[in-house]
């Protein structure tokens, strides 16, 4: 009988290939590929019996994300939104609402780099009834701001803006309302204070789908019920309806 047909030589055939590719993770695909099919050729049989635990982790909100700050920024915006919007008995700050996401999204967009508003000039001191007169974009003067509040904390408290206790950083932002600050490019730093405090009050205002007002707990503060589509059978009870918030993520439709 030849070797071609010994049905040893087979067997062997067959093994030294299986010990092959268990042993090639390394060579053929990396680990992702050596390891699916080593974990199927190794696999062996368990108890029908023996129940598997697996952990739920709670989904990722995929707004949750960075497109303008750099950490740093971002850590000094959430630390300026939270004293202005603080964590109380009834509910959350800006930290838990993710302002400063918000914030972030809004700079990062057409809005950040005034793409609708006329920027020819000319530049004058506005009236009080008149809208801002600044030659900064947004996104700039944010960003020039962000970086004076640690400036300014630095030179008065010898720490940045993120590191002081709650009433210095207080401290520092009334500073900047007030216009004590030095200029940005410019611009007085009260201007950036008004941004910012705009920007935190929408952030907690805004609809979840722009990246703050996480959880609709800013809209459960005000009792708000959110954006429904009508109120016809609210209207028509006799009974108050206590109605929890609705994004307008929950008007889409899932398969």
């Amino acid at each position: 009988m030849s070797d071609k047909e010994n049905p040893e030589n087979k067997q062997d055939t067959k093994s030294t290939r299986r010990d092959f590719i268990k042993s090639s993770s390394l060579t053929v695909g990396g680990l992702v590929v050596g390891g699916a099919v080593g974990g199927l050729l190794g696999r062996t049989s368990t108890d029908p019996d023996e129940k598997t635990e697996t952990k739920q982790t709670p989904a990722a909100n995929p707004n949750e994300a960075l497109m303008f700050f750099y950490p740093d920024e971002y850590q000094t915006t959430m630390a300026a939104a939270e004293r202005i919007f603080p964590e109380d008995d009834l509910g959350p700050g800006a930290r838990g609402l993710n302002v400063a996401i918000y914030i972030d999204h809004q700079l990062a967009s057409q809005w950040g780099v005034n793409a609708k508003d006329y920027r020819m000039g000319p530049w004058y001191n506005p009236e009080p009834t008149q809208g801002g007169q600044v030659r900064l974009l947004r996104k700039d003067l944010f960003r020039l701001g962000i970086k004076q509040l640690d400036n300014y904390s630095k030179k008065k408290f010898d720490n940045t803006f993120v590191d002081l206790e709650s009433d210095q950083q207080v401290e520092v932002l009334v500073a900047f309302e007030n216009g004590e600050a030095n200029a940005l490019s410019g611009v007085p730093s009260s201007e950036f204070f008004k941004l910012l405090r705009t920007l935190t009050l929408e952030g907690v205002y805004a609809d979840p789908m722009y990246g703050g007002n996480n959880e609709m707990e800013g809209w459960a503060m005000r009792k708000y019920p959110g954006t429904r589509m009508n109120y016809v059978k609210e209207v028509e009870s006799k009974e108050f309806i206590k109605l929890e918030p609705k994004s307008l993520h929950s008007h889409m439709k899932h398969s």
